[in-house]
C-alpha cells in the first residue's frame, strides 16, 4: 500500500513495505509469534519475520484532528476508507499480491503518470488534519520530479505558517530527507510554480538540471514554508552580493547553485554546511559608500554561532552540530591557502573536518565563479601529506618533556606548540631531533 506501491509503479526500489489488512490487531498478534504493538490503538503492529520488520496496519478511518497532527477518533474500516484518509493520491494506491490486482480509489495512478502531487479530496482539509503534509508535499515533489497541482499548491501557500505547530524533530526528519546527498537530477521546471525566484546559472555551469536538494530549497521558498522552518535561510533571498565575486547574484541563488552540484555520495553534513555557510551574510552585510562593494565582515564567525543555534533548534545530534559549525567557521580560510606558511597549511590539511571543508569549498566555487585552482592546489597538497605519515603524530608528548625536567603548566604547552610548529615546517623530522632541540633550548636558558 501507499509509498511502496507508488515506488513500484515508478520503477523504483521501495525503501520499505507497509501492509494493510482487514485483520484486527489481536488477530495479527495471534497469527505471528513475534510482534511489537507500536501503535495498537491505531491498529498498527510491527511483525518480525526472518529478522525483518514489517509494519502491518488494520484498515481504518480517522477523524477529529484537533492538534494538526494526530486524529482523536480512529475507527477500523475497509480498504476504500483507508485509502481516503491518506494524504496524496499517489500514496492512496493499494496492491493485492494474492490477486495481483491494483486498487486505485484515489485516481493515484493517473497522477503518477501525469507527475502530479495532489491531495486526496480537499487540500485545505488534508493540510488541516496533519500540518506535516505541507512539508511532505514539497519533499515528494522534489524527490519524484513532480509538479504540485495548482489547488494543492495554493492551499500549501495559504497554510504554510501552520508548519510551526509541528515538532522540531518531525520537521528535522523531513528536511534531512529533502536535503539528502543521495539526490537525483531533475528537470528545471520548478519555475512554473508561482513566486519561485528567477535563477540563472553562471556561464561556467554546463546544462541546468537540478538535484532533489536544490529543487527542494526553491520549492520551500515558493511555498512560503522556508520562512517558517528556516527563516535565517529565507533572509538570503534578498541578500545581494558584489557581482565581481559573485556573478550568480543573491546568497539564495548561490545556495541553490551549490546544492545543484551536490554529489550523491556526499557526507551527510555537507548539505547543511552548504545551507549554513553564508547564513550570517544578511546580518553582516555592509556597503562601501565609495566603491559600492558589498562586504560581510566576520560572517563566518557569526555564521558558525547561528548554525549551531539553528541545528540545536532542529535537534540534530550534538557531534554533527559541532562538525558543521566548525566547517562554517573555517570556510573563509581557503582563499588564503596558497599563501599560507607550510605549518599553517598542514594544520588545515590535518584537521578532522578538512575533507568536509574541502567538499564545501568546491561547491562554493562551482556555485559562483567556477574557478577551482585553490581546490586543486589543496587536493595536491593533501595527497602529498598523505605520503608523509610521520607528520601526523607529534614528535614529543607532555610526558617526554616532563621527563626532561619541565614542570606541567602553560610553559610546557608552549614548548609542545613550538615543537609541533617546527615539525610541520620540516625543521624537526624525528623524535630524536626534537628531543635534542628541546634539550639544547633548556640548557641555553639555564646558562643565560
Amino acid at each position: 500500500m501507499g509509498g511502496c506501491v507508488r515506488d513500484f509503479l515508478l520503477g523504483r526500489e521501495p525503501g520499505d513495505y507497509d501492509i494493510a489488512t482487514s485483520a484486527l490487531p489481536e488477530q495479527i498478534e495471534k497469527l505471528f509469534p513475534h510482534t511489537v504493538p507500536v501503535g495498537r490503538k491505531f491498529g498498527v503492529i510491527i511483525v518480525i519475520e526472518a529478522e525483518q520488520q514489517f509494519q502491518v496496519a488494520t484498515f481504518r478511518a480517522e477523524a477529529d484532528y484537533r492538534d494538526g497532527r494526530r486524529p482523536e477518533t480512529v475507527v477500523f474500516a475497509d480498504a476504500r476508507a483507508d485509502a481516503a484518509r491518506r494524504d496524496f493520491t499517489i500514496n492512496g494506491l493499494f496492491f493485492d499480491p494474492i490477486a495481483e490486482q491494483l486498487h486505485d480509489w484515489t485516481n493515484g495512478e493517473a497522477d503518477l503518470r501525469a507527475k502530479v502531487i495532489r491531495t486526496i479530496g480537499s487540500p485545505q482539509e488534508r493540510f488541516a488534519e496533519d500540518h506535516l503534509r505541507l512539508l511532505r508535499a514539497v519533499r515528494f515533489a522534489a524527490q519524484l520530479e513532480f509538479e504540485i497541482e495548482p489547488a494543492t499548491f495554493a492551499a500549501l501557500q495559504a497554510n504554510a505558517a501552520k508548519i510551526k505547530l509541528i515538532s522540531a524533530e518531525r520537521i528535522r526528519d523531513e528536511l534531512i530527507n529533502l536535503f539528502s546527498p543521495a539526490s537525483i537530477p531533475v528537470a528545471d521546471d520548478v519555475r512554473r510554480q508561482a513566486a519561485t525566484p528567477d535563477l540563472d546559472p553562471p556561464p561556467h555551469v554546463s546544462g541546468y538540471g537540478e538535484t532533489v536538494a536544490s529543487r527542494g530549497l526553491r520549492l520551500l521558498h515558493a511555498s512560503g514554508l522556508l520562512e517558517h522552518v528556516l527563516p535565517e535561510i529565507a533572509a538570503t533571498v534578498t541578500c545581494d552580493q558584489s557581482p565581481d565575486f559573485h556573478p550568480e547574484g543573491t546568497v539564495f541563488n548561490h545556495l541553490c547553485l551549490m546544492l545543484k552540484q551536490l554529489p550523491p555520495n556526499a557526507h551527510p553534513s555537507l548539505p547543511w554546511a552548504v545551507l549554513l555557510h553564508d547564513v550570517a551574510k544578511p546580518v553582516t552585510a555592509s556597503r562601501d559608500p565609495q566603491t559600492g562593494s558589498i562586504h560581510f565582515y566576520e560572517h563566518e564567525k557569526i555564521g558558525a554561532k547561528m548554525a549551531e543555534e539553528i541545528l540545536e533548534r532542529l535537534r540534530l545530534p550534538r557531534k554533527q552540530i559541532e562538525e558543521i559549525a566548525d566547517v562554517v567557521r573555517c570556510h573563509m580560510q581557503f582563499k588564503d591557502a596558497p599563501k599560507m606558511r607550510k605549518a599553517t597549511l598542514r594544520r588545515m590539511l590535518l584537521r578532522e573536518t578538512f575533507p568536509l571543508e574541502l567538499a564545501l569549498h568546491r561547491l562554493d566555487c562551482l556555485g559562483s565563479h567556477g574557478m577551482l585552482e585553490i581546490h586543486d592546489f589543496l587536493v595536491t597538497r593533501s595527497a602529498e601529506l598523505a605520503e608523509q605519515p610521520e607528520i601526523r603524530p607529534p614528535l614529543l608528548t607532555g610526558l617526554d618533556l616532563i621527563a626532561l625536567g619541565l614542570e606541567p603548566g602553560p610553559a610546557l604547552g608552549k614548548w609542545l606548540a613550538e615543537i609541533r610548529e617546527r615539525q610541520l615546517q620540516d625543521e624537526l623530522k624525528t623524535s630524536d631531533e626534537a628531543y635534542q632541540w628541546v634539550k639544547s633550548q633548556i640548557n641555553r636558558a639555564a646558562t643565560s
